[in-house]
């Protein structure tokens, strides 16, 4: 399936993105976010973890430092050679692969934890409810999927508000610079929160939480139901 020409090729985002994702993977605070996730996701040993998009490799190392099995997944050699150079200085190890969001191979029911931070964004709608199907596959019923991404939350207001002006709107309200939302506005692939929901729901999941927090920043906890196998 994925030789077939028609079909979306995640590696030609390789290399557009990464300003965003080391914004988001780094930071003094970065481990303690992560660990704060990973805590109130229940994570315990013994548990299999994948990280898809694992950019610095934060997340990933966190869940192998508190017991997890876990699959560090990034289309991008950069992103994976940062995250080998991360769980080195952690002394810890985590699997490499380089694959993406439809790219990742798995075991149907085999993962008692998904994340994916930062990283849906890349994919057109179509190619979304794709990935978001692929990886509600690969979950274990009752287990659960962490997604962060840039999401509108809000939809232009037409007549009572001009597209400029809802750009701006998100650039004054959001904690990245003028030049990064502008750039991510033009050249990537963000959907609203209404759609984005929607796919979700579609795919099969049960929403457990949905977080937005920003004007373009959104946090979902997703169930996969326990009697879905």
């Amino acid at each position: 399936m994925l030789a077939r020409d028609w079909y979306y090729n995640e590696r030609n985002r390789i290399g557009l993105d990464h300003a965003v994702a080391s914004i988001y993977g780094s930071g003094d605070d970065a481990d303690e976010r992560a660990r704060a996730a990973l805590k109130m996701l229940g994570v315990k040993p013994g548990w299999r973890v994948a990280d898809i998009g694992c950019g610095n490799g934060v997340l990933a190392t966190e869940a192998a430092l508190m017991g997890a099995v876990v699959d560090a997944i990034d289309i991008s050699p950069a992103m994976l050679a940062l995250t080998r150079i991360y769980t080195r200085d952690r002394r810890t190890a985590v699997r490499m692969h380089s694959a993406g969001l439809l790219s990742f191979a798995y075991e149907p029911n085999s993962y008692d934890l998904i994340a994916s931070e930062f990283t849906l964004h890349h994919l057109p709608d179509f190619w979304k409810a794709v990935a978001l199907a692929r990886i509600f596959a690969a979950l274990k019923p009752g287990a659960q999927f962490f997604l962060r991404d840039i999401v509108y939350v809000s939809m232009p207001d037409g007549t009572e508000r001009s597209v400029e002006q809802w750009a701006d709107y998100n650039i004054k309200n959001h904690d990245l610079g003028r030049d990064s939302v502008i750039t991510h506005m033009r050249d990537e692939n963000s959907t609203f929160a209404w759609v984005m929901e929607r796919m979700l729901t579609e795919v099969g999941f049960i929403t457990v939480s949905a977080d937005y927090h920003a004007p373009m920043h959104a946090t979902y906890v997703l169930q996969k139901p326990a009697g879905q196998g």
